[in-house]
């Protein structure tokens, strides 16, 4: 529309309001700034604003115009308001909110770290010292809340940490009350940098305390058992030989004496675990590609188009109630997804490096969604019996439309994907015998990954969903990369800052869905059938299996 329109429709909040903050007399053009609306220096318009679907709150909306880092950053210190001011919390609370989350878009925790310092010690005097100081410290905590675990193991921020809390102790003298935000600062130390805390307790040249610390963190194990397959294995990175081979005796009925884990190099050559190595590195990476064999260190399969093998293969699924299995795959998506940190996104979108510590949670949740496909693939093709083929793929249906009905669209999208894939839809004599009303039900739920009108579909019916929920991550991925992407970082040397708070926008999405909790599955069996999964990780092989099932007419 036209610019008194689009005036018309946009509150703008007198704090925070950007003006060209780059600008030595932006003070001066801060009332037409006002009237101008939020032009950034491109001549475009931006306004920014919070989604209904994605905070609870009425519709608020902040004017965005440019800035660079250090000012944008000196802005936002100008106009927080300490806990005991009153103000416009709402809006600043976004602003701030906006920034920490993609500050790594246009300048690395270490430039940020830097200006932060730097901003402690500042050139003003009294009063206006006292607050700057105060201001850091609320940033920093704000920061520091936001990012809960996700900064602890950065060594710019540790060493940030240990300098701004000399900094304000050096001036406790000074500003007596100063002495209540060291207090929180301390607490926050305590709770989200134990060590550096510790640190910093302890007299130079002592030993530094050294407490045990539980790994709570969640790997999947992947160990081959055939040459075109492997288990599968939801675990935890303490995970030892003996443990595993217990676990795959289990899964694939074999004896667990008659077996070894070995570790294949990528020359070929073979190095048997001892029952008590840990499978992973301190790097939580395996030691190699893991093997179950037999003791004269062959595979305790043979490669799985010999169809002799899969005649004798139990279907244990069929006899495991199907809402109970929904609801195993959502506790265990549940547990991987809730463990995410909104930065992983950030991290994921800009570096592209899946794996790596800063987005090591994200990366498991994202290969067990493409484990579930590849999965519910294995299960119908390896099932021999055409009848029992059947029953499976009414069971999978059946999964599919109970995921969805625990909102969990993660593993619902996963299976449907499955489902779908050339291999398994071309078992017409498999589709034919299939109930109408499962077809029908899974036409239904096909709708959801219809791509069309930019997944309208599955939007809608998502956005409809209370918390918590399990979004199709691999689409909210696609989402923030299509923006980063599609927007520029910045305009003549200044931040985009509605590119940024778009970005925001879309992560805080993970916020709202985590709020709550999921209940959890009691039965082991129920667990383990989602637990362990038997994956075929060949494209010929599948296809293989599915011309025997049903050879090309």
């Amino acid at each position: 529309g036209s610019v008194s329109d689009r005036q018309s429709e946009m509150f703008a909040f007198n704090v925070p309001h950007f003006r060209y903050i780059d600008d030595d007399d932006a003070e001066e053009n801060m009332d037409e700034g006002r009237v101008a609306g939020c032009r950034n220096t491109s001549g475009t318009w931006s306004s920014c604003y919070s989604e209904e679907d994605y905070c609870n709150s009425s519709s608020y909306r902040y004017v965005v115009v440019s800035g660079t880092p250090l000012k944008i950053l000196e802005h936002l210190l100008s106009d927080l308001r300490l806990d005991d001011q009153r103000g416009d919390g709402e809006t600043e609370e976004m602003l701030l909110d906006d920034f920490l989350l993609t500050y790594l878009v246009f300048m690395s925790t270490h430039d940020l770290c830097q200006a932060l310092s730097a901003r402690c010690r500042g050139q003003e005097e009294g009063k206006d010292a006292l607050f700057r100081k105060r201001k850091v410290l609320q940033l920093v905590s704000h920061w520091s809340r936001l990012y809960k675990d996700f900064l602890k193991e950065e060594e710019h921020v540790r060493s940030f940490m240990k300098t701004l809390y000399r900094c304000v102790l050096e001036d406790l003298y000074e500003f007596p009350t100063l002495e209540k935000d060291l207090k929180e600062f301390q607490k926050l130390l305590r709770r989200r940098h134990k060590q550096t805390y510790q640190h910093m307790s302890l007299k130079e040249n002592c030993l530094q305390l050294r407490s045990p610390q539980t790994d709570t963190r969640e790997v999947i194990c992947c160990v081959y058992v055939s040459a075109d397959s492997y288990l599968s294995v939801h675990t935890h990175p303490s995970l030892e030989a003996r443990e595993l081979l217990r676990i795959v005796a289990l899964k694939m009925d074999r004896a667990e004496e008659d077996m070894v884990l070995a570790v294949v190099s990528h020359t070929g050559e073979r190095r048997v675990l001892q029952p008590s190595d840990c499978v992973y590195s301190e790097s939580l990476t395996p030691q190699g590609k893991l093997v179950a064999c037999r003791r004269d260190l062959t595979e305790i399969l043979p490669p799985l188009t010999d169809s002799a093998e899969l005649s004798r293969r139990p279907v244990r699924l069929l006899g495991i109630n199907t809402w109970d299995v929904a609801a195993a795959l959502t506790h265990l998506d549940w547990s991987l997804f809730k463990s995410i940190h909104e930065q992983e996104l950030v991290y994921y979108t800009l570096s592209r490096a899946p794996g790596t510590g800063h987005t090591a949670a994200l990366s498991v949740l994202l290969q067990r969604c493409n484990e579930v496909q590849q999965w519910v693939m294995s299960e119908v093709l390896m099932c021999v019996s055409l009848n029992k083929r059947v029953q499976l793929l009414k069971k999978f249906i059946k999964i599919a439309a109970h995921c969805k009905a625990q909102r969990n669209l993660n593993s619902a999208f996963a299976i449907i994907m499955g489902l779908n894939t050339a291999a398994v839809s071309r078992l017409n004599q498999t589709w034919e015998k299939c109930p109408g009303k499962f077809k029908k039900l899974f036409s239904e739920l096909e709708l959801i990954t219809d791509p069309s009108l930019n997944h309208k579909a599955y939007r809608e019916a998502f956005k409809r969903m209370k918390p918590p929920k399990i979004p199709f991550m691999p689409l909210l991925l696609k989402d923030i990369t299509f923006i980063h992407e599609g927007n520029k970082t910045f305009h003549d040397n200044l931040v985009n800052f509605e590119k940024l708070h778009m970005i925001a926008d879309t992560v805080r999405m993970i916020r709202h869905c985590q709020s709550n909790e999921v209940i959890g599955v009691d039965s082991a069996e129920v667990r383990a059938s989602v637990h362990y999964l038997h994956i075929i990780d060949n494209q010929q092989t599948l296809f293989e299996l599915s011309h025997k099932l049903e050879p090309r007419a």
